[in-house]
């Protein structure tokens, strides 16, 4: 079995200017996930030995393509364990991350790997998004939640109006999630027309093939 610094060198080959606290960060993920993961499933088993490439490393792909900007306010609807909004936060630990997911047990294991990682800039909130009535977002992100319509219904109304591009990547604020697979009828019965990339050419790592990242401006 790979050590941990070689799992890391997976988040490291491809990006390179992290702070020591920031790698310290992305270290201790592994230990805390097994150990809460042994408590409160919520990494599937087969999935544990492998969370840098498919947990952490995934999440992180909406950071190669979305340069969030100092200030902003995210929501990671239907967070789950803390995918994507976790990795996401110890990347941009100048942005501030709302969890929210319906599942309170699961909100219990983000809160303590956040306090025990020291990750100060997420606020967990055990409820579901379409509950949310008094908040705005410069963008949602999700991971294998729901249908992209069912997305859309609850993350737009959420969202900031923008008509420029807000993040260093050029995106307009919106909903940006990650999904495999066929997209065609999901993408078309959402009747969103969303910005599609395809995750092996950014992490040409063999896990990501047929993995995207769908973007839907406001």
């Amino acid at each position: 079995m790979e050590s941990t610094p070689q799992k890391l060198e997976l988040i490291t080959k491809y990006f390179d200017d992290f702070t020591p606290t920031q790698l310290e960060q992305f270290r201790l993920l592994e230990e805390l996930y097994k150990d809460w993961n042994a408590k409160i499933n919520v990494v599937s088993r087969k999935d544990i030995d492998s969370i840098y490439l498919h947990h952490v490393l995934h999440s992180l792909s909406i950071a190669a393509i979305a340069d969030f900007s100092k200030g902003m306010n995210i929501i990671d609807i239907g967070c789950g364990g803390g995918f994507p909004g976790v990795p996401l936060a110890i990347f941009f630990p100048d942005v501030q991350f709302y969890l929210v997911d319906s599942i309170a047990k699961k909100l219990k294991v983000v809160d303590a790997v956040c306090e025990s990682a020291g990750i100060k800039n997420i606020t967990t909130k055990h409820t579901r998004a379409e509950d949310i009535t008094n908040r705005k977002f410069d963008f949602a992100v999700s991971r294998a939640v729901a249908p992209l319509k069912e997305l859309l219904k609850w993350s737009m109304p959420l969202i900031k109006k923008s008509t420029a591009p807000i993040t260093d990547g050029g995106l307009r604020n919106g909903l940006i999630c990650l999904k495999g697979g066929d997209l065609n009828q999901e993408i078309f019965e959402s009747g969103a027309r969303p910005k599609m990339m395809p995750i092996f050419k950014i992490f040409p790592e063999s896990y990501f093939e047929e993995k995207y990242i769908i973007h839907v401006a406001k």
